[in-house]
């Protein structure tokens, strides 16, 4: 089974900051990151490979700098890694990035038609979970998102078999190859590499493939195939704590007096939904 694994070098969340004036993220000293959802795909891939003996691509589309997460996953066990890389990809929105991605699958397809791409649900920094959809729609490909489990691969039927999450809980679904699947943070969890995994993945060669070489529209990638853009960015606003009741300075039943006075007149419906179980009267 020849598998692909779509990834994305975003910033390090938790040290992300906004810049005040412009309403931008501040990016400077900002540690690059590979998507959380994305090594999490990448391990599943491998996994399935190792089952199936296939092999497992990994690919993303950034500057050079994005080798290092193409790097770590290559040191999780996939065999090859592809840097799609050029300026004519900057600015892309999701419906370009998923253009791009698209058409370096096809290339990869055709001396070995890939069974099987996955995504990471989603990226850390713009929380769309719109490319993988995208890919899989110009592909052609069956797509199943928020998959929690693969729960079975058949090479001889050419299917698989996936639990995914839903609003109303999870269903299991078997699906004709070749699909997309999108993976939740909770389908696998990441190894950590040992040294010679680590070192095997500094040495390996990763080729750069450029616009030109792909067999898309220049209309259709970077900023030019992007309709979308993002016209301003803010941090949401700080929430305000709820009121504190203190036992120690005021005592426990004047606490409670002070809590339910407080909720009969702010929150008289909370008082209701408890007096009835949970159940509203409307």
């Amino acid at each position: 089974m020849n598998i692909v694994c779509c990834i994305k070098q975003v910033p390090d969340t938790a040290q992300v900051r906004i810049d005040p004036e412009t309403n931008t993220l501040m990016r400077a000293g900002v540690e690059s990151i590979c998507n959380p959802y994305d090594l999490v795909a990448a391990e599943c891939a491998v996994k399935i490979a190792h089952e199936s003996k296939g092999r497992v691509t990994v690919i993303t589309m950034g500057i050079p700098q994005a080798e290092s997460a193409l790097r770590e996953c290559l040191a999780l066990g996939a065999d090859d890694a592809v840097l799609l890389s050029d300026r004519a990809f900057a600015g892309a929105d999701t419906l370009a990035t998923s253009a791009a991605l698209s058409a370096a699958i096809s290339r990869i397809s055709e001396s070995d038609p890939v069974s099987l791409v996955i995504c990471g649900k989603q990226a850390v920094d713009g929380d769309t979970a719109q490319t993988g959809p995208g890919i899989a729609s110009r592909l052609g490909y069956t797509l199943l998102t928020n998959v929690i489990s693969i729960e079975k691969t058949d090479s001889s039927k050419n299917t698989m078999t996936v639990r995914r999450e839903t609003g109303a809980g999870s269903e299991i679904i078997e699906s004709k190859l070749p699909a997309l699947i999108t993976v939740e943070l909770n389908c696998v969890e990441p190894h950590y590499p040992s040294l010679p995994e680590l070192v095997a993945s500094v040495r390996k060669e990763i080729p750069v493939w450029t616009a030109e070489m792909l067999n898309v529209a220049p209309g259709k990638i970077g900023l030019k195939g992007s309709p979308t853009s993002v016209k301003t960015i803010f941090a949401p606003p700080q929430r305000k704590g709820g009121p504190v009741f203190d036992c120690s300075e005021s005592g426990a039943a004047e606490s409670v007096r002070s809590l339910l006075k407080k909720l009969l007149k702010d929150e008289p419906g909370i008082v209701e939904l408890a007096a009835n179980g949970g159940k509203s009267n409307a």
